[in-house]
């Protein structure tokens, strides 16, 4: 480039201008709701978002649904038997689940689940308008990858929770009345628990927003994550610090 055509992209996108001023030009557009423009083709940010947002809110929606479906039963019955096998098992499980990467755990399952065995397809995405089936199939891999360690760490607190609960002087006098075990689970100890497990579930949406970038380039799925690899690797830096900004926001 010539030193003309220098200075003029420097004036269009006011690198020009001290730092300071550059900064409240940022946040002045940012009250407006806008978030610049992509370098390649000069799209909004706001637009390229809008048009990611569903496959990475269906993906991060099917993942925590997954976690809990595993986690909570797990918890359970590990919190039931202290010390026995499963809670013994459970410990190692959590601890294998928070330590492996989403993106190695997503490609074992490729491996297992759809080449091995051709139970769910590799790569893709399919929305929601074309079928739940397709949907379904298509988000399920990458959803296991990404819930694992969201599980693993529900898992740890719905032990811990609903043994303390067990252990509680109301679900001691429920069962002194000879309620039974099963009524002195569900109405006393998961009620008392439900308030720590609900609160771990906040902090989990971070593990969950930091997996998703690397598993839907992983898999193919055409979400915010893949927009920020895409991004990344082009040098959009107006595009990768909106989308850093709004992620950063909603979790």
């Amino acid at each position: 480039a010539t030193p003309q055509q220098v200075d003029q992209v420097r004036q269009t996108y006011g690198m020009d201008r001290p730092l300071p001023a550059q900064y409240f030009v940022w946040l002045a557009h940012l009250a407006l709701g806008e978030l610049g423009h992509s370098h390649p083709d000069r799209t909004a940010v706001t637009a390229l978002i809008g048009a990611r947002v569903a496959p990475t809110a269906s993906l991060a929606a099917l993942a925590l649904v997954v976690a809990c479906a595993l986690a909570l039963p797990a918890g359970v019955a590990a919190a039931r038997r202290p010390g026995g096998w499963l809670d013994r098992a459970l410990s190692g499980l959590t601890l294998l689940g928070l330590s492996l990467p989403a993106f190695v755990l997503a490609y074992v399952l490729i491996w297992l689940l759809a080449l091995r065995l051709g139970w769910l397809p590799a790569q893709g995405y399919r929305p929601l308008s074309a079928g739940t089936g397709p949907w379904l199939r298509h988000l399920l891999l990458p959803a296991l990858a990404l819930g694992a360690a969201q599980a693993a760490l529900l898992a740890r607190v719905t032990r811990a929770a609903v043994r303390d609960a067990l252990a509680a002087d109301h679900v001691r006098t429920a069962r002194a009345w000879g309620m039974p075990e099963r009524a002195v689970l569900l109405r006393h100890a998961l009620a008392h628990a439900a308030a720590p497990i609900a609160g771990a579930a906040g902090p989990g949406t971070g593990l969950l927003l930091g997996g998703i970038v690397v598993v839907e380039w992983v898999c193919a799925i055409p979400g915010l994550g893949h927009l920020a690899v895409d991004a990344a690797l082009a040098r959009d830096l107006p595009t990768l610090q909106g989308l850093l900004f709004f992620l950063a926001l909603v979790s």
